[in-house]
């Protein structure tokens, strides 16, 4: 199966240090993007019910860029990949998700990723 990357925006009204906090740290991440999480070091184990994934944090600049590794992907290029900037126009923080998925499932994975926002919109109040 191929695989493609989609990329998305979204706009928040919650600082980039809100937003960088909702994306690293394990207590925040359970609000809206995992059932539960363990985090050792640069590792980070994200369990969903019964499914667990393992990803390394490859990339940090906070405030800037989160990029995660999986563990057990065929392709050593993905990433999963959160992006931070303020809206010069607006002033809110502009969050642009960079992810993979296989080809045939590009709008699930969509409207999965806008799920997820909805949820994080509600746990930084904005």
């Amino acid at each position: 199966m191929n695989r493609t990357q989609i990329s998305m925006e979204f706009l928040f009204r919650a600082s980039p240090t809100m937003l960088y906090k909702f994306l690293t740290a394990p207590t925040c991440l359970i609000r809206w993007f995992c059932d539960k999480v363990d985090n050792n070091g640069d590792e980070y184990t994200f369990i969903w019910g019964n499914s667990e994934e393992v990803a390394f944090l490859v990339d940090d600049i906070e405030d800037e860029r989160i990029r995660y590794k999986w563990e057990n992907t065929d392709d050593p290029d993905e990433y999963l990949e959160f992006k931070m900037s303020k809206s010069s126009i607006t002033n809110e923080t502009i969050l642009e998700i960079n992810d993979y998925c296989d080809s045939d499932d590009v709008h699930t994975q969509k409207q999965l990723w806008h799920s997820q926002i909805e949820e994080l919109r509600r746990a930084v109040g904005g």
